[in-house]
């Protein structure tokens, strides 16, 4: 279910009594007290906080209060995220009468009562992301009597549900228990299904999507792509697209993107509904199998990341093309997603999306691909006929028993916070929380392997806005293996930016810039015996406002280094500054 789902008046007028309210002793507004709006789907909540509040408190306050009991929350001011939980509110700059929107993730759980025309009944909880169909299964296998799926119709408030129908969609207006009725049918229903829209194909270069994504705002983009080669899975004259998106003729995709791609295909090509998640600031969907029982990847349009022009989630657009985390760009969300797949090779050497090869850290199999459905979001007003394709992200969903964010991580191996925290130093991720690490537990011996997802704002331009949220677990203190430290010597950060372009993105010289020397850290680091915790403090700000060890010694050598002076002097500057206070280090 979407933030817009959340069901609240226009504007809260008993605004008082809410819990984010600073109340002197003396009976008045507390002289630090400021007044500022929430917005959540489309609704406007006055609330009073104190300039020394904590984000976190803050955060607190609003999930205290009814009708917000929510898994987690994102703040979002000036277009960026208020997202260091112990940072005031002052040091954001958010001040009296400051608008921030709000974004939810509501349980993914709905309560379901199913009775029968004999009076039969009882009560189950399902996936709000399920369909009717996957509810009728449910059904059969209670066990209690119920018809066999063959002979359902199911009813909500009178209306007969098809088998494709969202558990989502039968309860827009946030019953926290939705009732059905099962009956034998009477009839035969064995009608075909209608395609009553004929679509027609509009040709679109990649520059006018990433022109759309943010708003028609022109800034500066490295040759992102200049041209592509769309390969297609089968002829497609349907109400739907879908083509994997490939730069490079020398690219040939792996029997695994193949595999991901025809099933993919196989759900759309059964009217199996894309499925807008419930979580993040941007649109992604999850995509169905022919079967509608399971997901087989997740959908990431560019034009739908947090502040671009289709964004379902309501956030502000971009003024400059920034997103919501320092250095990173509207609309390249998609391509740093497969770019952090690319990079994620193994031991042995490159990867490429010509390779089935596993990757160090465990990043699903990601391809940029071209997409057009009616499931996917748009301005109302906008028919379906007239709406462009989009370009973004597909990547392979995997089974999971939840995310790290669910549970202690005291459960998780050694290893696997290891290998997650080599991939967001190199990458330096400026969004590695525990929400976007999924857990999977092998159903034969329990062993526990993390999955990295979720990563549109890695290799940023600027070290600014980097967090792990691994750096406080108990594993990120015990020093790598040498399996790991092998590995971490065998990095190569010129090869990496050969290996994305190569693959069609020519990284932007900040961008590059912040991978040569993240990586260098990381090498020097591990070579010294530093632990994951030692290396990512040098990268992650204490504060909002306090420069991390790493942007001090970009500084420095900024300052150090003559002008007109290559970027390899430069480097060379940046890698004596960080020896020298690498070795003084007490290790």
């Amino acid at each position: 279910m979407s933030v817009a789902s959340v069901a609240l008046s226009p504007v809260y007028e008993d605004y008082w009594n809410f819990p984010g309210q600073s109340w002197a002793h003396n009976g008045s507004w507390s002289k630090h007290s400021i007044l500022i709006f929430l917005t959540v789907g489309g609704s406007v909540i006055p609330m009073h906080v104190q300039e020394t509040d904590s984000i976190a408190s803050v955060k607190l306050r609003i999930q205290k209060y009814k009708g917000f009991f929510v898994k987690k929350q994102r703040l979002v001011f000036d277009g960026k995220e208020l997202a260091r939980n112990s940072s005031c509110v002052r040091d954001y700059g958010v001040c009296d009468g400051n608008v921030l929107h709000l974004v939810l993730r509501l349980s993914d759980l709905q309560a379901i009562t199913v009775r029968t025309v004999c009076g039969k009944e009882f009560e189950f909880h399902v996936d709000r992301k399920r369909n009717v169909s996957y509810v009728k299964q449910k059904i059969a296998k209670t066990g209690r009597g119920f018809l066999d799926l063959k002979d359902q119709e199911l009813f909500c408030n009178g209306e007969e549900l098809e088998d494709q129908r969202l558990v989502d969609d039968i309860c827009r207006s946030n019953e926290a228990v939705i009732h059905l009725l099962v009956r034998k049918s009477a009839k035969v229903r064995a009608k075909p299904v209608e395609k009553d829209l004929e679509v027609s194909i509009i040709a679109s270069e990649f520059d006018e999507q990433m022109a759309d994504a943010v708003d028609g705002r022109e800034y500066e983009k490295e040759s992102l792509v200049k041209e592509f080669q769309a390969v297609a899975i089968k002829p497609l004259e349907k109400d739907f697209l879908l083509e994997p998106l490939i730069v490079n003729p020398k690219v040939v995709l792996s029997p695994v993107f193949k595999q991901l791609l025809q099933d993919t295909y196989g759900g759309l090509e059964k009217g199996n509904q894309p499925v807008r998640s419930s979580e993040g600031s941007g649109g992604a969907y999850f995509m169905q199998d022919s079967s509608g029982q399971k997901y087989v990847s997740v959908f990431k349009p560019i034009d739908e990341e947090p502040m671009a022009v289709n964004n379902p989630q309501g956030l502000p657009l971009t003024i400059n093309g920034e997103g919501l985390k320092k250095g990173t760009r509207v609309g390249e969300g998609a391509f740093r997603e497969v770019a952090a797949y690319i990079l994620d090779h193994s031991r042995v050497g490159w990867r490429s999306i010509c390779s089935d090869e596993q990757g160090f850290a465990g990043v699903p199999p990601t391809l940029m691909v071209k997409c057009q459905h009616n499931g996917f979001y748009y301005p109302e007003g906008n028919d379906y006929s007239s709406r462009a394709i989009k370009i973004g992200s597909l990547q392979m969903f995997m089974e999971n028993c939840g995310s790290c964010e669910d549970m202690g991580p005291c459960l998780f191996p050694v290893d696997e916070v290891h290998k997650i925290s080599v991939l967001d130093i190199r990458l330096a991720n400026a969004d590695r929380h525990a929400g976007n690490i999924l857990v999977h537990r092998d159903a034969d011996n329990g062993e526990i392997k993390l999955i990295p997802i979720d990563h549109g704002y890695c290799l940023p331009e600027s070290f600014e806005d980097c967090t792990f949220d691994w750096l406080y677990w108990p594993q990120a203190r015990v020093p790598y293996s040498p399996e790991t430290v092998y590995y971490i010597k065998s990095l190569d950060a010129e090869k990496d930016i050969e290996l994305l372009k190569f693959h069609g993105w020519e990284l932007p010289s900040e961008c590059a810039r912040v991978l040569l020397i993240s990586t260098m850290l990381l090498k020097k680091g591990a070579e010294r015996g530093l632990t994951p915790f030692a290396i990512g403090r040098i990268m992650c700000r204490e504060t909002l406002k306090d420069e991390s060890v790493i942007e001090q010694i970009v500084e420095e050598a900024k300052a150090a280094t003559l002008p007109g002076s290559s970027e390899a002097v430069f480097l060379e500057t940046v890698s004596s500054i960080l020896d020298h206070y690498l070795d003084g280090l007490n290790i």
